[in-house]
């Protein structure tokens, strides 16, 4: 294990941590230093610390082996959720040690929880770093100290493999020395676009700001106690649903519309069922929601079944309804959006769409392969053929994905927490979509579950994110180690 190599690439992905640290104190200081003040000025000295730390040690370049890389991507974010709740722990109020420790977690892996009641009695500048946390784990921690790595270095190479999943890749038909570009330069038109069109339409300079922070790393924290149905508009309503569901495609088939200005990177059959699923559930609910739900009109009735669905789909998690009394119906539907989620590619967890296709293509062939013993079968996605080790990978990973849900729901119960809570907060955290069902709903918190039901959680979080095998191969190279 090369200490200095994952020590100095660690303390690059704390950097930015402390850069946007740094950022929240002058958002206090234009506020005339508000109460927050000092403990993000406290918060960003360690943090600047603690990243700069290795770099007085190491003078040259370091090889990075496999499992270094495993190890620095585990480090990062581990680390990066320890000095990212020291603000709430230095803050006080509701942020208890394991309510200031969910609060981060849920803020870097872009799932959205929150432990808090009134989100707006905090400080502008402590609301600033909650979204700030999106934004870095959305484009990713591992992705910032990548964009500062040169084309040609080894690092990126194998970080930029380590940090996307293998379908993640095949979509951008690039080399790995321009993909976390690519993603870099999506990330950041999305969010200016995306403020622009906010501001514009209504919202204020700084809920806007963080609101786009939130919508693109699909995280969901905002600034209000109502998310976005505060603001009280059908077309600020209408905006974020826009980018919720543009933001969960797939980055390479983003920048491959502009960059050939067509729409032809779109017609796939992985964007076209993405759509069709959203439409479809989105018909159920309303008409779940006329039947029982107790709505009178057919418009407020699509707005909310269809904003609802983008948001849990697309993991952003944001509200303009309380969904916690919707009919049974709504709510299984609003499960199956949470397990499935976005595209590959995006800043959405979940099993995703495509491999959720690549499983059922799998099924349908193995079926005629029973039927047909002689006949040669293959599975093919977007017209492109998959090899079968990829298909079997998909598989083993949702096999996986479930075990995970299976017994983190057995663990949350053994905890106090009711069957409804245990598996809609579980496949909520695993997904990182943010809310669950019932007392877990889009307008509710976590706040009321057992501490040790929200540490379950927030593993799942990070479970999620970082989908589960980084987190696997390190468990399993501590206890190789060990032996």
């Amino acid at each position: 294990m090369n200490v200095k190599a994952i020590s100095v690439n660690v303390g690059k992905a704390l950097l930015v941590s402390a850069l946007f640290m740094l950022i929240s104190v002058i958002v206090s200081l234009v506020d005339g230093g508000d109460s927050a003040l000092a403990p993000l000025l406290i918060s960003f000295v360690v943090t600047l610390i603690f990243g700069a730390f290795p770099f007085i040690f190491v003078h040259k370049t370091q090889t990075l082996s496999l499992r270094d890389g495993y190890l620095t991507i585990f480090l990062s974010w581990t680390l990066s959720f320890i000095l990212g709740m020291l603000p709430y722990v230095l803050w006080g109020g509701e942020f208890t040690l394991i309510n200031a420790w969910f609060e981060s977690v849920s803020g870097y892996t872009t799932t959205g929880s929150t432990i808090l009641n009134d989100v707006e009695a905090l400080p502008r500048s402590l609301l600033f770093w909650r979204s700030s946390t999106h934004y870095i784990g959305g484009l990713g921690v591992v992705a910032f100290l990548l964009l500062v790595m040169p084309d040609a270095s080894p690092y990126r190479l194998k970080l930029t493999n380590m940090e996307l999943s293998s379908l993640a890749r095949v979509g951008y038909r690039y080399k790995s020395a321009k993909i976390i570009w690519i993603i870099s330069i999506v990330y950041c038109s999305l969010t200016v676009a995306c403020f622009l069109s906010l501001w514009i339409s209504g919202m204020p300079c700084f809920d806007a700001l963080n609101h786009a922070f939130s919508i693109v790393a699909t995280g969901g924290f905002s600034t209000k106690n109502l998310s976005v149905g505060h603001f009280g508009s059908d077309l600020i309503n209408v905006i974020v649903m826009i980018f919720m569901a543009v933001c969960a495609m797939h980055f390479g088939l983003i920048y491959a519309v502009f960059a050939t200005r067509s729409l032809k990177p779109l017609k796939n059959s992985v964007v076209a069922y993405y759509f069709g699923s959203i439409l479809v559930m989105s018909l159920i609910i309303m008409v779940s929601l006329m039947s029982e739900g107790g709505y009178e009109g057919w418009g407020s009735a699509f707005m909310d079944a269809s904003f609802t669905v983008v948001s849990y789909m697309s993991t952003a998690g944001f509200a303009i309804c309380d969904n916690a009394l919707w009919p049974w119906l709504a709510g299984v539907v609003l499960l199956f959006a949470s397990f499935q989620c976005g595209c590959s590619g995006s800043t959405t967890g979940g099993i995703k769409v495509d491999r959720l296709m690549i499983s059922i293509k799998a099924i349908g062939n193995e079926l005629r392969r029973r039927v047909h013993p002689s006949s040669v079968s293959r599975v093919h996605l977007s017209g492109q053929h998959l090899p079968d080790s990829t298909v079997k990978s998909v598989m083993m990973y949702i096999v996986l994905y479930i075990m995970v849900i299976i017994i983190s729901i057995l663990a949350v119960m053994l905890c106090g927490s009711d069957s409804v809570e245990a598996v809609s907060g579980v496949i909520a955290s695993v997904g990182s979509v943010g809310p669950g069902l019932g007392p877990l709903g889009c307008l509710d918190n976590y706040s009321a579950q057992p501490a040790m039901a929200k540490f379950i959680y927030t593993f799942d979080m990070f479970l999620g994110r970082v989908e589960i095998y980084p987190v696997l191969v390190v468990m399993s190279m501590v206890f190789d180690r060990r032996r």
